[in-house]
């Protein structure tokens, strides 16, 4: 999901990003240079190395600034009040309708890039491990009120969470046809039953 890229106190900041992220969409990770980054954005290659450490952390704000935090989006839209089985139930539908856009492409990008460039992977790998810390919390609250079997491991759930995500961004970026909605929804419906504790559910 995307959204509007915030504000910040440091417009200069900002005009790096908002340029980064039109030379990486053209040119991909490996053919983008601070210089023509810096350039698009009206500044020397100063600016950014005042800012960023390298072209890596660039492309990590650059996602930040394009991308928001699935769950928290989802709670502000629709306030789950904690029930992790209606925010897989959700964002299982939303892998259906929202669309490949800027956002998904640079994500695409950095996992691209992350193959070659250890330092872009590093960034990756912490910006996932942040963003799944809130949805692993919403699995254990799930295991102790009994909505998910507490015999299921909490980061496989996530970590399967997450290859369906991913998955859909390939698809998106090849433009290839998804599933068809009501069958979606139905397989979603079925994992999310597969969740819940046994003993409960008898």
């Amino acid at each position: 999901m995307t959204d509007a890229a915030p504000v910040s106190d440091d417009p200069t900041r900002d005009r790096l990003i908002e340029a980064a992220a039109a030379v990486f969409a053209e040119k991909g990770y490996d053919g983008a240079g601070v210089q023509e980054i810096a350039r698009r954005a009206g500044f020397t290659t100063g600016a950014i190395y005042g800012r960023f450490r390298g072209k890596a952390e660039l492309l990590l704000a650059a996602i930040e600034a394009h991308t928001t935090n699935e769950l928290e989006q989802l709670f502000a839209d629709h306030r789950f009040e904690g029930r992790v089985t209606d925010v897989i139930t959700t964002v299982g539908s939303h892998l259906l309708t929202d669309p490949f856009d800027e956002g998904q492409a640079l994500l695409l990008e950095a996992f691209v890039a992350a193959r070659r460039d250890a330092e872009v992977a590093e960034l990756m790998r912490e910006l996932l491990r942040q963003r799944a810390t809130t949805f692993a919390a919403l699995v254990e609250d799930a295991k102790a009120s009994g909505l998910v079997d507490e015999g299921l491991d909490t980061d496989a759930i996530v970590r399967f969470c997450h290859a369906v995500g991913f998955g859909f961004l390939l698809f998106g970026a090849i433009d290839l046809q998804p599933p068809r909605a009501d069958a979606w929804e139905i397989l979603i419906a079925r994992l999310v039953g597969a969740l819940g504790d046994p003993v409960t559910d008898q």
